[in-house]
């Protein structure tokens, strides 16, 4: 079984419990996938199938792609991941990874990039507390000291400092998922995923 799929994050909005509680939920278009390669333990020396997401008109792909899309028989598609399996002989190419395969699943794992913010300082990066905030204190919103005198003499490796934040692959886990409909493609899972509206994601089972 393909424990993987790929989707887009189409935004957030809230939705009604039976409980009578509000649930914040991220609405995942999930899909379909379409396999386009497989391999296998005799081939490549492990099983996995590599699943496409996506549409892309034929001229965007070079000659390479869509040599490989060509040889698998499939439509070109702009996201490629490959997807380890126990047991890569059941698959061909051209089948089909859906939403429905997740009907019985209750969490899964989202992984994604997320936002970036550009260049950040160290509070607003790492939270930290700042100096006193009244006019006599020139200690503000600076990192303060970041090491010893003469021994070391160096700055350690991973010190807390300005620097760009966020555009990272991030991977939030044990999301529950509230609802799925199949007709449309599309997994609702509780709480934020990582990414703007449009971004990229990958759905595991976890």
């Amino acid at each position: 079984m393909v424990n993987t799929i790929l989707g887009r994050k189409l935004g957030m909005t809230q939705v009604w419990s039976e409980d009578d509680r509000l649930i914040p939920v991220t609405v995942i278009q999930a899909g379909p996938c379409t396999i386009s390669q497989v391999k296998s333990e005799e081939t490549d020396g492990y099983a996995a199938v590599q699943i496409g997401f996506g549409e892309i008109r034929e001229k965007h792909v070079n000659k390479p792609m869509a040599g490989h899309f060509a040889k698998a028989g499939v439509a070109p598609m702009k996201y490629l991941r490959e997807v380890r399996v126990a047991d890569a002989s059941q698959y061909t190419a051209g089948d089909q990874v859906t939403v429905e395969a997740f009907a019985e699943i209750k969490l899964v794992d989202v992984s994604g990039i997320s936002k970036g913010k550009g260049f950040a300082g160290v509070m607003k990066r790492y939270n930290m507390k700042g100096g006193p905030g009244g006019h006599g204190s020139h200690f503000h919103r600076a990192p303060g000291s970041i090491g010893q005198c003469a021994t070391p003499s160096r700055v350690f490796k991973g010190l807390h400092l300005p620097g760009h934040m966020g555009s990272e692959r991030v991977t939030v886990r044990n999301l529950e998922v509230v609802s799925i409909d199949a007709d449309q493609n599309l997994i609702i899972v509780k709480g934020a995923v990582p990414g703007g509206k449009g971004a990229l994601l990958t759905v595991r089972m976890a």
